[in-house]
């Protein structure tokens, strides 16, 4: 054995048995000669021998005050993967809770964030299980990452760099979240001076260089604070707090602040005996020197999302010097600095998990439902970076419960906090009693009430202003799983049409034909095949015809004659609530009572356009392209619908048309104005309608106006066409400019 390796181990023996029993100290031992003897042999890249490095990592553990088996893992936690000894083995020799917190770590080792994206993001899926099965998992991960961040000198520049990178990316993020302060502060230095070496010297030769200019105000300031609080009888210690390296570097980076401006701000932490004491201190720094307005929180009463738990204040100092100040108790102090490990720091055998314990808990519950809810690995490691750096705001829900968001959110993001099926069905909110848009950003201190709807589902719309990755991932898996649905039964309404054409339905198919045809297309299942025909991906009548070989003949038959087969059978109805697969084209705008046509886009579905539209003109007699639709008798929704108005200038005119429009319940959606002349004006209006009987009572309405010449509906846009001439002339300029205007 090792003679340094043999000093080590019994060092962290003699320091593990000051909150560890005999029976337990032990069993590390013994897990390290298990290490040792199975990393015979086996060197790092400075030379020293393998088992050095699990020691060190046990070593960070025992700092922690972490459980025996956690220690133990952290001592065998390179063993299944480097030394080719079975998980089963493992758990023979240690039991089934180290087997597997040791796979669990071992699984994390074969993370690679330098490979393709869908690798990374496949393997932080990996990360999120184990960390779901045992939360010790991902200490003894951040624990064995610090040591090989503290001893990276030994690797290559190149290597050096990409871990550095992935340590501030993802490792630094989730030290943060378990509010493990300490970690965090080391990850970021470490990792900046790893990944920019000259930018972090220059940074610590300013900081060395500022110590001592600001010794003296910082000897002042304390010894002014310290000789309040015994003025007080307020027993407590205060420390002067000096930014990182990191901290300082980002601040540069992002708020575009000088060196100096940032070093400007002098920080100080006051720790106390007690919560009560600390709004004792709070009172009587703010009657020492003035506070800063809008500059105080309180995260005592309302903690931060990772438990981190203190009072912040900024006050005015001596000469007009910023003072940020933190108040807290020790207890808060130590947690500030261990977040989730402090559970282990404090607890006794019959404590129940603490706050910081059970947020972590609750952090990792909300990856799981992520990972369910995600499309794919990309979007889910999308949605955890979002998730991993919160700036906090405070919300209230109507029975008084604390909710914290990111900064930014809205009433959607509180509904899918509060509880998924609310996010799924919410159709309105009230900000503080009023009545408020769902988009709203919302501040600290509001309470939110969402109003719900049974059969309400999210909006497209939605994911353009969420900024949770709960509300995003469960807004796309309820989008997906309809679109799914809505295109599978938009495809098999469009394949028995086809099949109606020639005397038969779907219903007529057996499972041979339908097999039979799915081998040729190389699809799984029907469904696949209805939906890409819903979506315009696949042709309904090549399907058709993969059913139906004997009896619909050759691609090349006569298409007219396939269109008039296919328009004696009837048409497909457009019912208004077929959702996302059916869309109507913004170029003509159709509405109930207009004679439509339906054009199959790939990738969109359906497109409704009116009969007479200009776009699809030279596509409007190809079956494969174009196919009959008609309104249903019973169609509902509103649709949009765009119309002119010439009107003479008038004070107030806009507000009139206003009025006139909502008052006959129709919404306007877009308004433009365009001068004709010194005397006229034209209004262009995108209204929505339920059906033309109701536009052509509008227009009805809006002719009545006095100003009002003329009221025109804007059937069909022509889209202009880019001239492909890298130097146009000047004359097709002035064309297509007067061909935009006329359209316009």
């Amino acid at each position: 054995m090792n003679a340094v390796a043999a000093a080590s181990i019994d060092s962290l023996a003699t320091d593990l048995s000051e909150y560890l029993g005999e029976d337990q100290v032990n069993l590390v031992r013994r897990a390290y000669f298990y290490a040792e003897q199975a990393h015979d042999g086996q060197f790092r890249r400075s030379g020293e021998p393998y088992v050095t490095h699990p020691l060190a990592v046990a070593g960070i553990l025992k700092e922690m005050h972490m459980d025996h088996q956690s220690l133990m893992a952290a001592m065998l936690h390179d063993v299944i993967e480097d030394t080719g000894i079975s998980k089963t083995a493992v758990k023979n020799q240690f039991g089934a809770s180290v087997a597997e917190m040791v796979d669990g770590v071992s699984k994390l080792n074969k993370i690679s964030f330098n490979s393709a994206a869908e690798a990374q993001a496949e393997n932080f899926q990996k990360m999120a299980l184990a960390m779901a099965r045992d939360i010790r998992v991902i200490l003894v991960k951040l624990a064995d990452r610090l040591h090989n961040m503290r001893t990276l000198d030994a690797l290559s520049p190149d290597k050096r760099r990409r871990i550095a990178r992935e340590t501030l990316d993802i490792y630094a993020p989730i030290a943060n979240r378990l509010g493990m302060n300490s970690v965090r502060v080391e990850f970021e230095d470490l990792g900046f001076a790893a990944l920019y070496p000259m930018r972090a010297e220059r940074i610590e030769a300013a900081v060395r260089a500022s110590r001592g200019n600001r010794k003296e105000i910082l000897s002042k300031i304390q010894h002014a604070i310290e000789a309040c609080l015994d003025r007080e009888s307020l027993p407590g210690r205060t420390l002067g707090r000096e930014k990182h390296l990191y901290s300082i570097y980002e601040k540069m980076r992002t708020k575009r602040k000088s060196f100096s401006e940032i070093m400007d701000v002098y920080a100080f932490r006051i720790v106390v005996d007690s919560v009560d004491s600390c709004y004792r201190v709070l009172g009587a720094m703010h009657n020492l020197f003035k506070p800063v307005p809008g500059r105080f929180k309180d995260y005592i009463a309302i903690p931060k999302a990772n438990g981190y738990q203190s009072l912040h204040t900024t006050l005015f100092g001596m000469h007009g010097v910023p003072i940020e100040i933190q108040i807290r108790t020790e207890e808060m102090e130590a947690m500030a600095n261990n977040g989730i490990a402090g559970h282990w720091l404090y607890k006794s055998a019959d404590d129940s998990p603490g706050h910081a314990h059970q947020r972590a808990r609750q952090w990792v519950n909300g990856l799981l439902e992520m990972q369910q809810n995600a499309g794919n690995s990309l979007e889910f490691i999308e949605n955890v970076k979002i998730d991993l750096f919160p700036d906090e705001i405070y919300v209230f829900t109507p029975n008084g419960r604390i909710l914290e968001l990111p900064a930014g959110s809205t009433a959607v993001d509180f509904a899918y906090a509060v509880h998924t099926d609310i996010g799924n069905s919410c159709v309105a909110c009230r900000i503080s009693r009023r009545l408020a848009p769902l988009s709203e950003p919302l501040e600290s201190g509001q309470t939110v009430e969402i109003i719900t709807s049974p059969g309400a589902q999210p909006n497209p719309a939605w994911l353009s202003f969420v900024v949770t990755a709960k509300a995003r991932s469960n807004i796309r898996h309820v989008l997906k799983n309809q679109r799914h649905s809505e295109s599978i039964s938009l495809g098999k309404r469009l394949l028995n049409k086809v099949l109606a054409g020639y005397g038969t339905h779907l219903d007529k198919v057996d499972a041979e034909q339908v097999e039979q045809a799915l081998e040729e297309m190389q699809v799984e299942e029907f469904n696949a095949v209805l939906e890409d025909i819903g979506l315009g991906n696949r042709m309904a009548f090549r399907v058709a015809r993969q059913l139906f070989p004997d009896l619909i003949g050759d691609e090349e038959e006569d298409r007219g004659s396939r269109r008039k087969k296919e328009d004696r059978h009837g048409s497909i109805a457009i019912r208004g609530s077929e959702g996302m697969v059916i869309s109507y084209a913004r170029c003509c705008h159709p509405i109930p009572g207009d004679p439509i046509v339906g054009h199959i886009s790939s990738g969109r579905g359906m497109v409704i356009h009116t009969e007479t539209c200009n776009n699809i003109a030279e596509i409007r007699h190809n079956p494969e392209k174009c196919i009959t639709v008609r309104w249903d008798p019973d169609v509902q929704g509103e649709f949009s619908v765009e119309i002119r108005v010439e009107l003479e200038n008038a004070r107030g005119i806009i507000a009139t048309l206003a009025n006139t429009i909502t008052g006959e319940d129709a919404n306007i959606e877009k308004i433009s104005t365009v001068e004709k002349d010194s005397r006229f004006s034209i209004v262009n209006l995108l209204i929505t309608v339920h059906n033309r009987i109701h536009l052509a009572r509008v227009m009805k309405r809006i002719r009545l106006i006095k100003p009002v010449e003329k009221v025109t509906r804007l059937k069909s846009r022509k889209v202009v066409k880019p001239i492909k001439s890298s130097v146009a002339p000047e004359s097709l300029l002035r064309e297509r400019d007067r061909q935009q205007n006329r359209d316009s």
